[in-house]
Order: C-alpha cells, then sequence, then structure tokens
C-alpha cells in the first residue's frame, strides 16, 4: 500500500507555514478569485509565489482552488488567472466546472488538474469519466462508503482524495442553495454563511406562525446541523480503500487548529505504515483533538448505516475546547528566553501546555514574563503582542502555547 499524502488547510500564508510544519505532505489554499472560501485569509498572487516557495523548498505541494460555478462574467479573466498559477509552479488546480475544466485543458498548463468534491463524483463509471478528460485526481464526494471506494479504486488509475476529519456540508459535498436564498451569498461562489448550522422548525403553508420542531427523539433532532468528520480512529480500514490523498478540512481554523489536527493524524499515519501488524490506536489523539472546537465527532458515511449518528441531536453550537490557544513561538533568544506573539491573553502563574511538531506536549508553570524593552510584566493582554518568558527548556519555533481552560 502507498503511503498516503497528508493534505492540510491553508487558508492564508501563516496557515500554510504551520500546516508543513506539523507534518502535512501537501496544503490546499485559494486565491483571492475563483476559490470557495471568500471568507478565508486566501492568498493574492505575490503570496502565493512566497506560499509555493516555501513548500516546495521542503518537497512539499501547494493545490490550488478554482471550484466556483462560474458565470460568463468570471471567465473573462480565467485563463490568464490559470496561466498566472502555472507559471507559480502551484503542483495542481482544483476545478469542479466543467466549462472551466475545458478552458484548463485547452489551455494546456503543464499543471496537474483535480476535481473538486464539488463535482459530486461518487461512482467509479463517473471518475473513469473524468480520467478520460485529463484529470490526474478526483476529490471523492464525501456520501461514499469505503467499500465504494474500494470499487472506484479497483476500476480506475486516476488518483483518489477524500476527506478524513472537519466540517461535513449537508448539501451534497458542498453544493448548497440555502446561504445564497436567505442572504444573498451563494455557497457555490465561495460566500456561504453557513445556513447549515442554524437552528429549524416546520410551518405549516395554512398555519402561520405556529412553527413545530423536526423532532426524532424527545430531545429534538436539527437535521441540517452534522457532527465533524473524524477518521482518527479508522486509519487501518482508510488504508485498505486506496485513498491516495487523506484530507483535512479546515481553511477557515485556526493555526492552533490546524497543527493539532495535522499532528495527530501525520502520527497515526507514520506509526500504521511503519508496522501495520503491530499497530495500535494511541489514546493522545483523541485527547489532541477534544482539545479543539468541534461539534461532535462521527465517521460520515464511510460505514454503511453509520451516517444515521451524523446529526447533532442536542443543539447546534459548537462544543467548548479544553485550552486555548495563547501564544505561538517565534524563536530562542540567546539569552535562553522565548519569543513569543500572543493569541490569547495569558499572565505569570498560567500553567502553559506546549504542543511542538515533534515528540508529546509537556506543561509548565509561567514564573517570568518580559516586553520587549525587557521589562518584567505580569501578563500579556494585547492581541499580538510580543513578549519574552521563561520556559524549562528550548520551545521550537512554531510552537503552540496553550492555557487550560477551567471547567465550569
Amino acid at each position: 500500500m502507498p503511503k498516503p499524502e497528508l493534505l492540510a488547510p491553508a487558508g492564508n500564508l501563516e496557515k500554510l507555514k504551520i500546516a508543513i510544519a506539523y507534518g502535512a505532505d501537501a496544503v490546499y489554499l485559494g486565491g483571492e478569485q475563483y476559490s470557495l472560501r471568500a471568507g478565508a485569509g486566501n492568498f493574492s498572487l505575490p503570496v502565493l509565489t512566497e506560499a509555493v516557495a516555501f513548500a516546495h523548498e521542503r518537497n512539499k505541494k501547494v493545490y490550488v482552488t478554482v471550484n466556483i460555478f462560474a458565470h460568463n462574467r468570471d471567465l473573462v479573466g480565467l485563463p490568464s488567472y490559470l496561466e498566472q498559477l502555472a507559471g507559480l509552479g502551484v503542483d495542481g488546480i482544483l476545478i469542479s466546472d466543467l466549462g472551466v475544466l475545458d478552458l484548463a485543458l485547452n489551455l494546456n498548463l503543464g499543471v496537474d488538474l483535480h476535481l473538486s468534491t464539488q463535482a459530486n463524483a461518487t461512482n467509479w463509471a463517473s471518475v473513469s469519466f473524468w480520467e478520460r478528460l485529463g484529470v490526474k485526481r478526483v476529490v471523492l464526494a464525501r456520501e461514499l462508503s469505503l467499500t465504494e471506494i474500494a470499487e472506484i479504486r479497483a476500476r480506475t488509475q486516476v488518483e483518489l482524495e477524500a476527506f478524513v476529519h472537519g466540517a461535513m456540508c449537508m448539501s451534497y459535498s458542498g453544493r448548497c442553495l440555502l446561504s445564497s436564498y436567505w442572504t444573498g451569498r451563494s455557497a457555490n461562489r465561495g460566500a456561504c454563511t453557513h445556513p447549515c448550522r442554524w437552528r429549524y422548525q416546520l410551518v405549516e403553508q395554512t398555519r402561520p406562525g405556529e412553527y413545530m420542531p423536526i423532532e426524532e427523539d424527545e430531545r429534538g433532532s436539527y437535521i441540517l446541523s452534522s457532527k465533524d468528520l473524524n477518521m482518527i480512529h479508522h486509519i487501518p480500514e482508510l488504508a485498505h480503500s486506496g485513498i491516495t490523498s487523506w484530507k483535512i478540512e479546515g481553511r477557515m481554523k485556526s493555526i492552533h487548529y490546524v497543527a493539532t489536527v495535522v499532528k495527530a493524524y501525520r502520527e497515526a499515519i507514520d506509526l500504521y505504515w511503519q508496522n501495520p501488524a503491530g499497530y495500535r490506536f494511541q489514546s493522545r489523539w483523541d485527547d489532541e483533538l477534544e482539545k479543539v472546537s468541534d461539534r461532535g465527532f462521527t465517521t460520515g458515511f464511510y460505514f454503511e448505516g453509520a451516517q444515521r449518528g451524523c446529526m447533532v441531536e442536542e443543539g447546534p453550537t459548537a462544543s467548548s475546547p479544553k485550552v486555548a490557544f495563547v501564544g505561538l513561538v517565534l524563536y530562542n533568544h540567546s539569552n535562553g528566553l522565548t519569543l513569543v506573539e500572543q493569541r490569547n491573553r495569558f499572565s505569570v502563574g498560567d500553567w502553559l501546555e506546549v504542543l511542538e511538531p515533534k515528540g508529546h506536549p509537556f506543561v509548565f508553570q509561567l514564573e517570568n514574563m518580559y516586553d520587549e524593552s525587557g521589562s518584567k510584566i505580569q501578563s500579556a493582554p494585547h492581541p499580538q503582542q510580543k513578549v519574552f518568558i521563561e520556559a524549562p527548556k528550548q520551545i521550537i519555533p512554531n510552537g503552540i502555547l496553550r492555557r487550560k481552560i477551567p471547567s465550569a
């Protein structure tokens, strides 16, 4: 079994660097145009140039999303944009729209073209069709079981990519109309307002004002509010399905989310491929994933019948993480101090946990902290304030500082 690619989200340049530092083999991102995540930081062409150079220096890959469903007006500048991406040396371009794909094929860009999950490839015949057109990789629809994916793998040669962790869409692999209907912001053109996270009740046409909850049991059911996908317990099953690239959702998530999730899957994949027969799940991966906000976990459609447990049953709000991300380590000074960029308030006396790309997290109590002029301070209250701290050992750059949140 070839070792899969671990593919991570990169909503901006900082997230790209964190994803690579914590073990991603490749990242996917959007430019300022034609991407389905308008709310992410996204990349101008100059910043994308820097991103590609950074990744390639570390033998990592960069895939760019051009996956809107295009209207006529979108096609005006599209050929030149695609040629610019090719000129930057990106490793792949993700496309949903058949017309956009046709334009890209006719341009002979010399770049691998990937079919986005929004194209809803759900069977081997469809995947085979895209393969014949010239697509190098198909990002499969989320609605497939591992058994179905294994059959697609057996019948096709194209690379297969599938989500293994993160938010689930409540419309066929992202083709949602609710956002456009209610807010005028189209999910299919990058501006989703996430109406699948809202609460709904049923009203009958002749009884205005009489709202009935949509119920499954005594607690109610929120049919448009899905739990988050989590396949960390099923590494062997994923391995045997033949998926080329294991994808983590989350271009709009924090660097703490990216670092935590990427590291957990990196460790799991590496441990399995070192010794498949002796592989054992490590409980620390669960512990880590619970430290970032989630909506409860599900295995989605991967196992027959399991999708019945996808829905959030007690309300559509995200769970509270057990830790607060308070700082990002920038570098270690020659005087033994560590320079940290603040992300949430923390103070002398706090117990801080350190997450690094390699090794287990460690905890220490912060005893001394200094501002950039060297004066002692008691807390770091200002967003992105730079402070020096004393730590019991050096923390490598890109280390994450976390403070435990007291339980209510």
